[in-house]
C-alpha cells in the first residue's frame, strides 16, 4: 500500500457577505458612548468537490448603549481550501479549526474597518481559540449521541 501525498493549501480567500446598520445614529454620536458588545462566531463548510472545501467564519458584533442598537456588523469571510490526503478526523479539524485560523485575521480586519467608516471608536476583536472550539464541538456531539451496548 503506498502512502497517499498529505495536502492542506488555500485556494482562495474572500468576503462573501458584509452587512453594517447603525439604527440609531446620529442621536447615539450625541450621548456618552458606553458601549456593551457581543460577538457571535459560526463556523460552516461544505465539500466543493475532490480535495476540495468552502469554510466561512461568520462574525456578528452588536454593540448597545442601554437599551439601543449602536450597531450591527455582520461579516463572512470565506475560503476555499485543498484538503487532500488526510483521515477524515484530521479532516474534520482542519475544517472546524485549521481553516477558520487561517479565515479570522481576515474577518477581523473586515470587522474594524466597517466599525470605523461607521463613525464608531475601532472595535478590535479578542483572538479566538478555534482548536479549543473544535473540540468542544466534538465533546458535545459525544455527549449528544447514544452509546452502543
Amino acid at each position: 500500500m503506498s502512502e497517499q501525498e498529505q495536502a492542506f493549501s488555500i485556494q482562495k480567500i474572500y468576503t462573501k457577505d458584509i452587512s453594517f446598520e447603525s439604527p440609531n445614529t446620529p442621536e447615539l454620536f450625541t450621548t456618552d458612548f458606553q458601549p456593551q458588545l457581543s460577538v457571535d462566531l459560526n463556523v460552516e463548510s461544505s465539500k466543493l468537490g475532490d480535495d476540495v472545501y468552502h469554510v466561512v467564519v461568520r462574525v456578528t458584533a452588536t454593540t448597545k448603549v442601554e437599551d439601543k442598537t449602536a450597531f450591527l456588523c455582520e461579516v463572512e469571510q470565506a475560503g476555499i481550501f485543498t484538503i487532500k490526503g488526510f483521515e477524515d478526523a484530521e479532516v474534520g479539524y482542519l475544517l472546524g479549526a485549521g481553516c477558520p485560523n487561517t479565515l479570522f485575521p481576515y474577518a477581523r480586519e473586515v470587522v474594524s474597518d466597517l466599525v470605523q467608516r461607521g463613525g464608531f471608536p475601532q472595535l478590535l476583536l479578542e483572538p479566538v481559540n478555534f482548536d479549543a472550539m473544535y473540540h468542544s464541538h466534538l465533546q458535545s456531539q459525544q455527549g449528544e449521541q447514544p452509546t452502543a451496548q
